[in-house]
């Protein structure tokens, strides 16, 4: 390779790796959270959960690498335009021409990285991750079951355990075994498990120390008590003769074909298939795309610098994706073969990809024009005038001109950083949801309402790490152009440079608990609620008014057919009291319950049996029609409590009734001091990236957003770990939940008390 060759591969590499790195830790952010500190807290190795980790990474790199490649191709020659080398090129004549040549020496080998991952590594990969998750589950399928939730995965079977111990098992189980409709079996005992043989395929539950009660439609009732009892489950239910079935995406490019021919000998149609053949090739071609439109837009004899390439490189991402899957949408309505549904992307962008790379090739200092509106320009003049001065959005006291300089970079940088990741958030929701949509299961309505549900999440998600990236390129930015020097020669120190950060990150932090305490909660529920209608599910499962099983204030369980919010009436009844967790004091059955106001309603046609401590009938009660103090009726309009959708305060209250109840409360309270705990991440995060941004600020920005990955992977492992720790009760709650600010926060400190300012 020649000299040149060489250094502009060189400054693709980097930029390349830092993209590579950060679009596939957000995009694995969410499982993270989601199934490593699940696994945890059940127990599993570390081992296991690094491996699950690490199958998680090819799914995401078949996407990750045409996207790097594209931002580190922007960020590289934008480096070059801005610090003007690009036009030294020129004027020694090197054309834009001969720069393809360094761009294919990395394109090519980014298209075979990202052929293997797609024919061979992702199917390997989801295939045996879907089987140690499966055996997961199957190995711990009491782990499953969460304290003061109604479980129902078991079939004929609802569960409702008060608590779960660390050391595994249930206390205080009620269940109901219905898979006699008409003599429904209602089960209570001290302490309860799952029994698995996976070699045998049996699944048994054990109940310890309780009763069983029986109530037959002829008016016959039975109460039999038991030291232990087995029950036996449907052992399909729980693992599957074959294990977990291969789906397409799961499936190599043989197998692709041996089942599209097998649908097409049954008649069907296979064009889901050859869509899936197609998308093994026509992806990884996309790099050579990308590396087409990267080197026209990002090659100009203009000063465009670097730190726009992010919003740039997403953009163009996000128009691929969505043509690829509009071209879908038309190859599943049989309106384009699948191959040229496929690869239409790639024609559409490859030749607006050569427009501009021979527009730019005749004329380099031409800027790509976006139309723009009038009112818009109009607005931008005025704010561009003499004299005015563009400060952040929020405004330190008496701010001076060092606070503005630094300000506005500050928020440049953390706004173009938000926006870039938020978009990979959205393209990877696309990606992923897409399919239902084409399906016909779900509307682009309901997807684009998923969106806007989903928002407050992924700003939750980018909102830290873009304070954590826009600190560290802001002071390697005056550290590299030696500005900091200057205002350190001035009496300026490093503290009172860093003061608009500070401040920013304190703006960052109580977004962060607003979004907490007011809109996250409603908004999460809204978006898994239709998520769950696009995955297939019916919404009367996720319907609050349809939850049949609901846990009342005072220990009591109730139990309908149907909630009729209009008219306000429970119909199919049930009550059940108790004297202790393992024995019934009163079974109230009633056909129909009429709200009348605060806890009263009036109950018809049912019956009320009340128990000795031996479990005999003590009186029995028949109605016609009464009043009765049950639940209030909002109480059966509400959502089931989970610590996901709740505020901060509503989470304190729900914990403060629990906790009076006698209930072991470590999962909810980590997860409220999480709440309190995890706004602060913005100013520790800054306190901690102020001195690593002055000790690497001189090796580039791209550096420091490096180093600020490396940060924001370690912080979320320690959360993770530190969250599960908590909940199973290995650590006290609130020093879970507040242990990852408190070691980050002392490395900050020492940090900032050692650098020199």
């Amino acid at each position: 390779m020649k000299l040149i060759d060489r250094y502009v591969i060189r400054e693709v590499l980097w930029p390349f790796a830092i993209g590579l790195v950060v679009f596939t830790f957000l995009l694995i952010i969410p499982y993270l959270v989601r199934d490593a500190e699940e696994f945890i807290a059940k127990g599993v190795s570390a081992p296991v959960i690094l491996q699950i980790v690490w199958l998680l990474v090819p799914a995401q790199l078949g996407v990750t690498i045409p996207m790097a490649l594209l931002l580190g191709l922007l960020v590289a020659f934008g480096r070059l335009s801005a610090d003007r080398e690009y036009v030294a090129l020129q004027a020694c004549g090197v054309s834009l021409l001969r720069l393809l040549r360094p761009v294919a020496l990395l394109a090519i080998p980014a298209w075979a990285a990202s052929s293997y991952v797609l024919i061979v590594s992702i199917p390997a990969a989801n295939q045996q991750f879907r089987e140690i998750t499966y055996d997961i589950v199957a190995a711990r399928a009491e782990g499953e079951v969460r304290p003061r939730v109604f479980f129902e995965d078991f079939p004929t079977f609802v569960l409702y355990v008060r608590e779960v111990p660390a050391t595994g098992g249930w206390q205080d189980v009620f269940m109901a075994d219905t898979r006699d409709p008409q003599a429904p079996a209602i089960y209570m005992a001290k302490s309860g498990r799952v029994i698995l043989d996976r070699a045998a395929r049996t699944v048994e539950m054990e109940l310890q120390q309780g009763e069983r009660h029986t109530a037959s439609p002829e008016g016959t009732y039975e109460v039999v008590r038991f030291d232990r009892t087995l029950l036996t489950l449907d052992p399909e239910s729980v693992f599957p003769e074959a294990g977990p079935p291969k789906g397409d995406a799961e499936m190599t490019v043989a197998e692709l074909r041996a089942r599209a021919a097998e649908i097409e000998a049954s008649g069907g149609s296979s064009h889901n298939q050859h869509w899936y053949i197609h998308q093994k090739f026509s992806i990884p071609f996309a790099c050579v795309v990308f590396g087409v439109i990267g080197l026209a837009l990002g090659a100009t004899s203009r000063r465009d610098g670097k730190l726009a390439s992010f919003v740039i490189g997403v953009s163009v991402i996000f128009a691929y994706y969505v043509l690829l899957w509009l071209h879908q949408a038309l190859n599943r309505g049989h309106f384009l073969p699948p191959w040229l549904a496929v690869w239409m992307p790639n024609v559409i962008l490859g030749g607006f990809g050569l427009w501009l790379f021979v527009r730019r090739a005749r004329a380099v200092d031409r800027p790509l024009h976006i139309p723009v509106p009038a009112f818009v320009r109009r607005r931008a003049d005025a704010d561009a005038r003499p004299g005015r001065i563009v400060t952040a959005a929020f405004r330190l006291p008496g701010p001076g001109l060092l606070d503005r300089y630094v300000a506005s970079t500050y928020v440049r940088i953390a706004g173009l950083s938000a926006l870039s990741m938020a978009g990979i958030f959205y393209i990877a929701t696309f990606l992923d949801m897409a399919d239902e949509v084409f399906k016909g299961i779900a509307s682009w309505t309901t997807l684009g309402t998923y969106f806007w549900y989903a928002t407050p999440q992924y700003v939750y998600y980018v909102l830290p790490l873009s304070v954590l990236l826009a600190t560290l390129v802001t002071i390697g930015l005056l550290t590299k152009n030696s500005e900091l020097v200057v205002m350190k020669a001035c009496g300026i120190s490093l503290y009172r440079v860093a003061l608009p950060m500070v401040a920013g990150a304190l703006v960052a932090g109580g977004v962060l608990f607003a979004l907490e305490e007011t809109i996250l909660g409603p908004s999460n529920r809204q978006a898994e609620a239709i998520r769950h209608v696009i995955r297939g599910g019916n919404p009367q499962t996720f319907d609050v008014l349809n939850r049949r099983w609901v846990s009342g204030t005072d220990g009591e369980i109730y139990h309908y057919n149907f909630f009729d919010a209009r008219t306000r009436q429970l119909n199919g009844l049930s009550i059940y009291q108790f004297a202790r967790p393992d024995a019934l004091a009163r079974r109230t059955y009633v056909e129909r319950a009429s709200y009348v106001s605060g806890d009263r309603w009036r109950v018809e046609e049912g019956w009320i049996r009340e128990f000795a401590e031996n479990g005999e009938t003590r009186a029995y009660t028949p109605i016609t029609q009464n009043e009765s103090d049950i639940e209030p009726v909002a109480y059966f309009a509400t959502q089931q409590p989970d610590e996901r959708f709740m505020s901060y305060s509503q989470l304190r209250d729900y914990v403060v009734r629990l906790r009076a109840s006698g209930f072991d409360v470590s999962q909810q309270q980590v997860a409220l001091e999480r709440k309190i705990s995890f706004p602060f991440v913005t100013i520790v995060m800054t306190l901690i990236a102020i001195p690593f941004a002055v000790t690497t600020g001189r090796r580039g920005a791209m550096y420091g957003i490096g180093v600020g990955i490396v940060l924001a992977l370690a912080y979320w492992t320690a959360i993770s770990v530190f969250a599960a720790l908590g909940s199973g009760g290995l650590v006290h709650p609130t020093l879970a939940a507040w242990a990852p600010n408190l070691l980050f926060g002392a490395g900050a400190g020492y940090l900032l008390l050692t650098v020199r300012t």
